[in-house]
C-alpha cells in the first residue's frame, strides 16, 4: 500500500489535507513536523506534504523539519507555511510585505507545469498569508503568480520539490483535488488503490503482530467506533479479547440494554457489563468546567478497567479503544491547538498500566463506518448515532445531577424519535441529532400558572467525517411540533431553542 506522509506544522487545515488525499484513494498519515528521518524511511512514503502553519518561518518561534528530508529523494509538496519552509531551507528568502498579504478568494495565473495538468491556467484560489517568497533558491522556478504575490507557486523539477502559497485542500480552491492528484499520480507515481476495505486485512495482521500472545481489555461504549474496533480485534485475536461495557450513568435512554444485546450478538464471549453510575456521578459532583469533566471521566474509566483486570485475574497488556482521527486532531497534536480533550486521547492519565491499542486512530468517521460494513456489522449498528465517550456529561452544561440526566435522557429520546419518524427512509435525514440541556432557566407559562424551567437546545448537523459540519435545515413547522412535544412531556423544560452553528466555528458537541 502506497502511503503519503503529512508533516504537521500546526496549520488549521492539516487534517483537510489528509482527508483530500484519502478521497483520492491514497492512504495518508499526519506526523510531527520534526519526525526523525529514520522514522520516515521506516514508513517508506511515496511522497511527503508539508502543511501550513500559524507562524513565520523567520520568527523566534519558527519551526523547521529535519534538514535531512531534502536529501531523501522523495517528492515533496509544500503548502503555505510548508512552501515557505521549503524555500528558506533550500537557500531562498521569505519576508513580510504588507502590500503582498492575501486572504480569501484570489485570482491566480499558472504557467504550464505538470502540477497544473488539466487545470485552467487562469483560475481562482484560497489564500491566507502575510509572508511571501521574495527570492527563490538555486534551481527553483516560479510557476504561478497573483496580482500581489509574484511567487504563488514554485518548483525544483530536478528534485521533484513543489510548493504553493495557496491552500489546495480547502473547497474554496475548486481545482485543489486535481492539483493534489497531479502531484500524487503524475509526479510521485502513487497508486491510488487504498480503500477502507484494504485496511481490514492489514489491520488484522497488524493487531496480531502487536498483541502476539497477550490479552486485550476493550473499553467499549457501544458507539460505532469502539464497536468496530472490538469486532476488528476479535477477528485478529479471538478469545484473547475481553470487552467491558461500563454504564457510567450518562447514557441515552435504554442504551445500556441495547448495547449489551449488540455486544453479545456480535462478539459473544468475554463480555462484561458493569454498573458504575454512582462512582462516576460522585466524582463529577460540583464539576462544571468541560475539560475537567472529560479528564475526570477518562481517569475514572481507567480506574474501573484496572480494577476489572484484577478481578478477572487475567494479565492484560493492552487497552483497546475506538479512538479515531478526529479525536486526535481535536485533542491537539504537537503544534496544533487543543480544541477539546477526548477522554480516550487527552483525558487519559499520564501513568497508565496498559499499552494503548488503537487500530482506528488514522481513520475518519465515514471510513470507520465503511470498515464496519466490511466486517459484516449490521447497517443499523454501523450508522448508529455518534455518541461521545463522556456521554451526556458533555451535553449537560454546568454541574451534572441525576435529575438533569433524567430530564435530558427523556427530551433527547423524544427529539431523536421524532427525527427518525419524519425522516424515515429519507436521504435528507440529518447525519447526527441530539439535545443539550443548558444551565439556563427561564420563566414560562403552563395553563394559567407561572413555570420556571430549563432551556433545552436541539442540535442537528450534516457531515461526512465529523471534521466539518453544517446545521441541518429542519422545516420550521417540524421544529415547532417537537418543541411543543418536549415542553408538554418534560415538565422541567419550558423553553426549546435550535442551534444553527456550523463546524467551524463551533464543534458538533457543545462541550
Amino acid at each position: 500500500m502506497d502511503k503519503v506522509l503529512i508533516l504537521d506544522f500546526g496549520g488549521q487545515y492539516t487534517q483537510l489535507i489528509a482527508r483530500r488525499i484519502r478521497d483520492l484513494n491514497v492512504f495518508s498519515e499526519i506526523v510531527d513536523y520534526d519526525i526523525d528521518v529514520s522514522e520516515i524511511v521506516k514508513k517508506n512514503p511515496k511522497a511527503i506534504i508539508l502543511s501550513g502553519g500559524y507562524d513565520s518561518v523567520y520568527g523566534d518561534r519558527s519551526i523547521k523539519p529535519n534538514k535531512e528530508i531534502w536529501n531523501l529523494n522523495i517528492p515533496i509538496l509544500g503548502i503555505c507555511y510548508g512552501f515557505q519552509v521549503m524555500i528558506q531551507e533550500n537557500g531562498g528568502v521569505v519576508e513580510n510585505h504588507k502590500e503582498s498579504e492575501e486572504y480569501g478568494s484570489t485570482d491566480i495565473f499558472f504557467r504550464d507545469n505538470i502540477l497544473f495538468s488539466e487545470i485552467p491556467l487562469s483560475n481562482n484560489c484560497w489564500m491566507s498569508h502575510s509572508d511571501s517568497v521574495v527570492k527563490l533558491p538555486e534551481n527553483f522556478a516560479a510557476i504561478a503568480s497573483t496580482e500581489k504575490c509574484k511567487v504563488a507557486a514554485a518548483c525544483n523539477l530536478n528534485k521533484n520539490f513543489f510548493g504553493v502559497q495557496f491552500h489546495p485542500e480547502v473547497t474554496q480552491t475548486f481545482f485543489g483535488n486535481q492539483l493534489l492528484k497531479n502531484f500524487l499520480v503524475k509526479i510521485a507515481k502513487v497508486n491510488c488503490d487504498w480503500k477502507p476495505s484494504n485496511f481490514k486485512d492489514d489491520a488484522i495482521n497488524e493487531i496480531k503482530k502487536i498483541v502476539d500472545n497477550d490479552n486485550v481489555l476493550c473499553a467499549i461504549s457501544g458507539g460505532v467506533d469502539s464497536l468496530v474496533a472490538a469486532v476488528l480485534t476479535s477477528k485478529a485475536i479471538g478469545d484473547k479479547l475481553y470487552c467491558v461495557f461500563v454504564d457510567h450513568g450518562l447514557l441515552r435512554k435504554n442504551e445500556a440494554s441495547e448495547v449489551a444485546y449488540t455486544l453479545k450478538k456480535l462478539i459473544g464471549k468475554n463480555i462484561f457489563l458493569l454498573d458504575q453510575r454512582q462512582l462516576f456521578l460522585s466524582r463529577l459532583k460540583g464539576i462544571t468546567e468541560p475539560e475537567e469533566k472529560r479528564k475526570i471521566i477518562g481517569n475514572t474509566f481507567i480506574d474501573v478497567f484496572e480494577k476489572v483486570s484484577k478481578q478477572l485475574n487475567v494479565p492484560f497488556k493492552f487497552l483497546l479503544q475506538g479512538t479515531i482521527y478526529p479525536d486526535i486532531i481535536e485533542s491537539g497534536t504537537k503544534f496544533s491547538k487543543t480544541i477539546k480533550s477526548h477522554h480516550n486521547v487527552g483525558g487519559l492519565p499520564e501513568k497508565l498500566n496498559f499499552k494503548l491499542l488503537e487500530p482506528l486512530k488514522y481513520l475518519f468517521k465515514d471510513e470507520v463506518r465503511q470498515l464496519g460494513l466490511n466486517l459484516n456489522i449490521p447497517y443499523n449498528n454501523v450508522y448508529r448515532q455518534p455518541f461521545p465517550g463522556p456521554g451526556l456529561a458533555v451535553r449537560i452544561i454546568g454541574e451534572i445531577t441525576e435529575e438533569k440526566i433524567k430530564i435530558l435522557q427523556e427530551a433527547d429520546y423524544l427529539f431523536r424519535s421524532f427525527i427518525d419518524k419524519i425522516y424515515e427512509n429519507s436521504k435528507e435525514k440529518p447525519w447526527q441529532y441530539f439535545a443539550v440541556l443548558t444551565d439556563s432557566k427561564s420563566v414560562g407559562v403552563v395553563g394559567d400558572n407561572r413555570s420556571y424551567g430549563y432551556t433545552l437546545a436541539l442540535r442537528a448537523v450534516d457531515s461526512v467525517d465529523a471534521m466539518s459540519a453544517k446545521w441541518s435545515k429542519i422545516p420550521l413547522d417540524k421544529l415547532e411540533k417537537i418543541s411543543s412535544i418536549i415542553s408538554n412531556k418534560v415538565s422541567q423544560i419550558c423553553r426549546v431553542v435550535y442551534d444553527i452553528t456550523n463546524k467551524p466555528p463551533g464543534t458538533i458537541e457543545w462541550e
